[in-house]
């Protein structure tokens, strides 16, 4: 089994939104025990997860990044000091990947 990194945890309070990071389709949306995820499956077969999250779409819609899945919820998770935080995953396969490879597009390019 493939070792798990820790899931990113980005500081948000409840009822905060949260949004796709990129294209896909709902594969999970519905609570687990103490919490609410969301799963997206992308075309490069790559999944994120994300949670607490209260979600406003369902399993089997087809998304863009940047919309809407849902809010930050109360749920049982631990956010490292944080009061409210969205747990961010990236897997492929059994892999747990660093989701920041999401974030990390092309070369970078200094501007005059």
């Amino acid at each position: 089994m493939a070792a798990r990194p820790p899931r990113l945890d980005l500081a948000a309070e409840v009822g905060s939104t949260v949004r796709a990071a990129g294209p896909g389709t709902v594969t999970w949306a519905a609570p687990l025990p103490g919490r609410g995820v969301v799963v997206v499956s992308h075309p490069d077969g790559r999944r994120t997860t994300y949670e607490p999250v209260a979600a406003s779409v369902h399993v089997g819609d087809d998304i863009v990044a940047g919309d809407v899945l849902g809010v930050i919820d109360h749920g049982d998770v631990h956010c490292g000091g944080l009061p409210s935080c969205l747990h961010w995953g990236l897997r492929r396969g059994r892999d747990y990947l660093d989701p920041m490879l999401l974030l990390r597009r092309g070369r970078p390019v200094l501007l005059p």
